[in-house]
């Protein structure tokens, strides 16, 4: 059987590479057939001859991306190997030699699939940014990376942070405590963004200067936002009149990214979705962009991708059979 040696300028760098994790190794013999042994500052591959490129180049696209300041992680391994067992080991290749980077509080984040990548960059170019797609394919934090960048940057004064209410159905003053306790509970995940790209007190002084502001988006009506990154999360639960309010807040020099997965709605059956209007009515607009991530830009737990495709699987079977009953 063919083998191949791939040689490493030192112990730490192989071991880094893969972290650490003889688990991580046996996925890759497992997903390209092929079989590995390492030592030191070596890995021989065991395997026909395209899975051994198919090795080489999972290792050179992750030594890449190292090079460049990403620190490799459980989640980008298997990312990089799933996209590389699936043939798009050469797309994947220009994500990891030129890497978009946001350097926040001594650290680097960096998008771990095409589609996350292709996120990055039209929140980049463009004034609205529309993000659809399935929980945990980093709608949000990226999102959240990006305007704390570019006010780290100074290219906004303000962060803006909202989304709809709608397991109160938004009729907040009827909750028990203050204005704080009533919307935390809604607001938390955008909160624990915040907290773990910038740390909770350097997060605090912002809020307490209101340079980053959370709110529900019945706070938004009435105001115009200049100067400022806006965030609407879980959009897909803001019905079409909401949806108008929020994008036509937008002030001069403001950016907006909508984020949502269209199908996770909470709505009444009866109210449409503001974000899946939007979708429709907004189409080609200039400086506008919509952005589709799929399962497989779930930086989760492996399982999480697992689980969305089987029940988008158990979804489209339904569908099918309801289809062939009503024929």
């Amino acid at each position: 059987m063919p083998e191949k040696t791939l040689q490493f300028p030192n112990p730490r760098l192989l071991h880094d590479l893969y972290c650490g994790k003889e688990d991580n190794l046996a996925e890759v013999e497992n997903a390209l057939s092929v079989k590995l042994v390492t030592r030191e500052d070596w890995l021989r591959v065991e395997g026909d001859d395209k899975a051994i490129d198919k090795v080489e180049a999972l290792f050179n696209n992750l030594h890449h991306g190292r090079s460049h300041g990403m620190i490799v992680n459980n989640a980008d391994f298997r990312n990089l190997l799933r996209a590389v067992a699936n043939g798009q080991g050469k797309q994947m290749q220009g994500l990891y030699e030129k890497p978009l980077i946001i350097q926040v509080k001594n650290r680097s984040i960096v998008p771990r699939s095409i589609n996350q990548k292709k996120y990055l960059q039209a929140i980049g170019k463009k004034d609205i940014v529309f993000g659809i797609g399935p929980a945990g394919t980093g709608k949000t934090y990226l999102a959240m990376a990006a305007a704390i960048d570019a006010l780290l940057k100074e290219e906004v004064e303000k962060v803006i942070l909202t989304r709809p209410a709608v397991e109160a159905g938004e009729a907040l003053g009827f909750l028990p405590g203050d204005l704080r306790e009533k919307i935390e509970p809604y607001l938390r995940p955008l909160y624990d963004a915040m907290y773990d790209i910038l740390g909770r007190e350097r997060s605090v002084k912002l809020i307490e200067r209101e340079i980053i502001e959370i709110a529900p988006l019945a706070y938004m009506r009435g105001r115009t936002l200049p100067n400022a990154f806006i965030i609407l999360d879980e959009a897909q639960n803001t019905t079409p009149e909401q949806m108008m309010m929020f994008l036509t807040r937008m002030g001069d020099s403001s950016r907006m990214v909508i984020t949502g997965d269209i199908t996770q709605v909470d709505l009444p059956s009866r109210i449409s979705s503001g974000l899946k209007q939007a979708i429709r009515v907004l189409k080609g607009v200039d400086d506008i962009s919509f952005v589709y991530l799929q399962g497989q830009d779930v930086v989760r737990h492996p399982l999480v991708q697992n689980i969305i495709e089987a029940y988008q699987r158990f979804t489209d079977e339904r569908e099918r059979n309801g289809k062939q009953e009503a024929e």
